[in-house]
């Protein structure tokens, strides 16, 4: 029978006296009663989302106990090595927001070709100076096309062509013993066909069958398609595909071969939890949710961002940190700025859910600012972003695996004069080299014919001008990357950024990869061009140097640790993209980028202004901070970060 939730919401008293005995005597007593306690905190957190999502069709109560009990389960199977570093991170919670965090993502295969290689190239990232290594997709795929490595078949095995579990270990010891930080992709909004739940749900076992949507005629998937967007039209028309041994239409947001997990029953959530509970115990820090805002759906609706999606992702978390205290989520949540935030836990209260989420807003608006040369548009709608919570961080970066969708909204558009349908094309055409005057070398994405839109693909280098021999390209890219180290959050390098790598000349050789051209801008890691990163009259060189100079820079200092704020300014120059950036433990530091090929200033009024009254360069583009006339000069292409002498 349904729990009733003012008795869920009250201190868990009943729950510490039942499992207390058991938690003293599997995790000794001194574990036993840390573990007892995070219990007593996280509880809220806990029973009160599990009695909405669950509490009309189980006995909450019981399944509280139930996932509890899996969670001790886990912590008394946590290796001694991952206890203490989950002492560490429980006296300094605020671990992965020191000014010192710099993030590295990469395939590992196209790095290192196995996790046993990643070991050989540790040197490299601590060169760069990494602390925090985001490898791609690397749990078991399907055979086949598996949609980049997000079509897992099992949770519980790597992909064999990277290595074992056993590696995923060794590699996350040498990792721990260097300071670095491993995030590893979860994907929780569907499990490959081929999965084990999937491969029982179509042999007929129904209590695997109800861990899939499934729907016995066209009724209910046309009636929820007329609100639902596609989220790949060209390749995977459609969010549902007829599957005969299922008896009828399975939820399919992605591709036919992924199928939508029904996060209506309980024991997929249960199921789910354990997963990520082995995970951490293999030594994984960060779990990026893969699809978060996709999990719940809702008829009428896009099924996006459902308010039952965030209740679930808090109540993952509260249960992860009773055996993995330390044990991070990042959400993968490309959605509107107003949502953005709330997977933060940013809600009228908040709520723990995410600790990173991706900066998405950022990464566009950095693109906009470029192909524009004005960043007006960036300075009013970075302006509008809610401001995430204190004890949470932002992903800030300039690209990733994945495709840029040209998520700059008509209302933003229409704050400064321009059309928003219009500015979308245009960036578009823009990065694919349409558009006079464009050096970018990208591709268009998913092209939709009927209404215009387009997304894009293209390695960073490509994009600013590399490929067409740009003179300005070392300068933009590294202003851009500018941004990227000091708006506030962990800076996250796309492999190969730091070398200016281009795209992959044969990505389409692969039939596997031929139609979907994300594979351009994942290119093999060309180790011949890093070996010339020590060179300074290589393209390589110049831009591994600089990249290492703004990493350098950065862990000096604390105005850029997570959980300070980011003011944007406005100066009098529309080229400059101008901010200030200040934690409780610092003074303000001003960021200002030239989106330009000319010279550009902004008045000294504007630092003085954000608290900078005595102007002094931290670091920039030419060295130096340039004063004359009351005003602070700017190259082309170039930007300063300045603080208080």
């Amino acid at each position: 029978m349904p729990s009733s939730g003012p008795d869920l919401a009250a201190p868990p008293g009943d729950l510490v006296a039942a499992i207390g005995p058991a938690a003293r005597d599997r995790l000794g007593r001194l574990e036993g009663e840390a573990f007892l306690a995070r219990l007593e905190r996280v509880h809220p957190d806990v029973a009160g989302p599990l009695h909405t999502l669950y509490g009309a069709r189980t006995d909450v109560a019981a399944l509280v106990r139930e996932l509890v009990g899996a969670a001790l389960d886990a912590a008394a199977a946590r290796p001694e090595r991952l206890r203490v570093l989950d002492r560490r991170r429980e006296v300094d919670p605020a671990w992965f927001q020191d000014s010192r965090t710099i993030g590295y993502a990469c395939y590992t295969d196209r790095f290192a070709g196995t996790l046993a290689g990643v070991r050989t190239r540790l040197d490299y990232l601590a060169e760069l100076g990494v602390t925090y290594l985001h490898l791609m997709p690397l749990l078991a795929p399907r055979e086949g096309p598996d949609d980049g490595g997000y079509a897992v078949a099992d949770y519980t095995s790597v992909d064999p062509r990277l290595g074992t579990m056993a590696d995923l270990e060794d590699l996350t010891a040498d990792l721990h013993g260097r300071g670095i930080a491993l995030c590893v992709d979860l994907v929780l909004n569907h499990t490959a066909r081929e999965h084990e739940w999937a491969r029982r749900a179509a042999a007929g076992d129904p209590a695997y069958r109800d861990f899939y949507l499934v729907f016995p005629d066209r009724t209910m998937p046309d009636a929820y398609e007329r609100t639902l967007p596609e989220v790949f039209p060209d390749t995977a028309p459609g969010s549902f595909t007829h599957v005969p041994e299922m008896g009828g239409w399975v939820w399919t947001t992605f591709n036919d071969y992924q199928w939508d997990l029904d996060y209506t029953n309980p024991a997929v959530f249960g199921a789910m939890l354990r997963t990520m509970l082995e995970l951490a115990n293999h030594g994984v820090d960060v779990l990026r949710l893969d699809a978060a805002p996709f999990l719940w759906k809702r008829l009428g609706t896009d099924c996006q961002n459902q308010p039952e999606a965030h209740l679930l992702v808090q109540a993952f978390r509260g249960l992860t940190r009773l055996a993995a205290p330390g044990l991070l989520f990042k959400a993968e949540a490309i959605v509107a700025p107003e949502m953005l935030v709330q997977y933060l836990g940013a809600h009228e209260t908040y709520r723990p859910e995410c600790d990173l989420a991706y900066h998405n807003q950022l990464m566009v608006l950095l693109w906009s600012s470029l192909a524009t040369r004005d960043a007006t548009l960036a300075t009013r709608a970075l302006s509008r972003l809610r401001p995430e919570p204190p004890s949470t961080g932002w992903i800030t970066y300039l690209r990733c695996h994945d495709d840029i969708g040209w998520a700059v909204s008509d209302t933003d558009a229409a704050a400064v004069g321009w059309n928003g349908y219009e500015h979308r094309r245009f960036l578009a055409a823009y990065y694919a080299g349409r558009h006079p005057g464009s050096t970018a070398r990208g591709a268009l994405f998913q092209e939709n014919e009927a209404t215009g839109d387009a997304r894009t693909s293209g390695m960073a280098a490509t994009l600013a001008g590399f490929a067409a021999g740009d003179p300005a390209a070392v300068d933009r890219l590294e202003t851009l990357y500018s941004v990227v180290f000091s708006f506030g959050g962990i800076p996250l390098l796309w492999m190969g950024d730091e070398l200016a790598l281009g795209d992959d000349p044969h990505w389409a050789d692969d039939p596997e990869h031929a139609a979907d051209n994300r594979w351009m801008h994942r290119p093999p890691m060309d180790w011949a061009a890093a070996a010339r990163r020590h060179d300074p009259e290589t393209v390589e060189g110049r831009v591994f140097g600089r990249i290492r100079a703004l990493a350098t820079a950065r862990r000096g200092l604390p105005a850029l640790r997570s959980g300070g704020s980011t003011v944007l300014l406005e100066p009098d120059d529309p080229h400059v993209l101008a901010y200030r950036r200040q934690h409780p433990r610092s003074g303000p530091l001003v960021a200002l980028a030239n989106f330009s090929d000319g010279w550009q200033s902004v008045d000294l009024g504007l630092l003085a202004a954000a608290g900078v009254a005595a102007p002094a360069h931290v670091h920039s583009t030419r060295g130096r901070l340039d004063l004359g006339e009351g005003r602070a000069h700017l190259p082309p292409w170039g930007f300063a970060w300045i603080a208080t002498a």
